[in-house]
């Protein structure tokens, strides 16, 4: 054994050594622990460590944000999730990630049937191909934010709804008209992948229609009206949770009668609506 003053770690039971890379990020596993022994390699690599991966700390802290854009680093990001998915042994739980592509997003739809939490924002090469698998084959998916990935379709949500009994939450927000501006000015970008302006009624009838047993609900930045929100607020009654910050074709009398129905809901994050009036 080491000595009181310098303990020797690499004498630690694969137990102890479980619990305490459990508290690490997959990125920061891969970065320090994996790199120190043969033994500590192989406790990083049991399933029960691999079934989350969550890269959200790592977006939210990175300035580089127009390189994010670029087929080089979708192909990085699709290369981790592979990785992942191969370390978890087709166990992995939840992925939290952006700029991904179908091939990685199918990937995991084909070896993962026990995804419950499935973030894949900002994912413009994300469609009908890869989110058909998803819905299809992760039947006991939970969590859903598709926030800013224009390609994923009310046809995509459509399939999730109908084959995804259990899902709880759905994030669809929309970047903001000022993030847009800001993101035209980057080669990276192309323009195709801005397109903020999406059907937000047709969002709401297919949400009603097929995700009523929502409780979570995000749609910042949407284009629906009054009249689409009453039928969602019917249909989804037992919502607890709405953020419609940003949708600025809602009115405060449209949400209040909307929201009269919602008898369990807990929390609302309304539009600015004297900066809409004015707009």
């Amino acid at each position: 054994m080491g000595s009181s003053l310098y303990p020797d770690w690499t004498e630690l039971t694969r137990e102890c050594l479980i619990d305490i890379f459990s508290r690490l990020s997959m990125g920061k596993r891969w970065d320090g622990p994996m790199l120190v022994s043969k033994k500590w390699m192989d406790v990083c690599q049991d399933t029960s460590l691999n079934a989350v991966l969550d890269l959200e700390a790592e977006f939210l802290s990175s300035t580089d944000t127009t390189y994010w854009w670029s087929p080089e680093f979708e192909e990085k990001v699709d290369s981790t999730i592979r990785f992942a998915v191969d370390q978890s042994q087709g166990e992995l739980k939840e992925l939290r990630v952006r700029h991904c592509t179908n091939q990685s997003l199918s990937y995991v739809a084909e070896r993962c049937p026990n995804l419950e939490v499935l973030w894949v924002k900002y994912s413009p090469k994300v469609n009908i191909e890869s989110m058909r698998k998803i819905a299809l084959n992760c039947p006991k998916l939970k969590e859903l934010d598709i926030s800013c990935s224009y390609e994923i379709t009310c046809e995509c949500m459509e399939l999730v709804g109908t084959n995804c009994k259990n899902l709880q939450v759905l994030k669809r927000n929309l970047m903001p008209p000022s993030e847009v501006a800001r993101l035209k000015r980057y080669a990276y970008v192309q323009k195709q992948y801005l397109s903020f302006e999406t059907l937000g009624n047709v969002d709401a009838y297919t949400i009603g229609r097929h995700m009523r047993q929502l409780k979570h609900l995000e749609l910042r930045n949407s284009t629906l009206t009054d009249k689409a929100f009453a039928h969602l607020c019917k249909r989804c009654s037992n919502l607890e949770y709405l953020d419609l910050v940003g949708s600025s074709y809602l009115t405060s009398v449209g949400v209040a009668n909307g929201t009269s129905s919602l008898k369990n809901l807990k929390e609302i994050k309304k539009p600015d609506f004297a900066a809409t009036l004015f707009n």
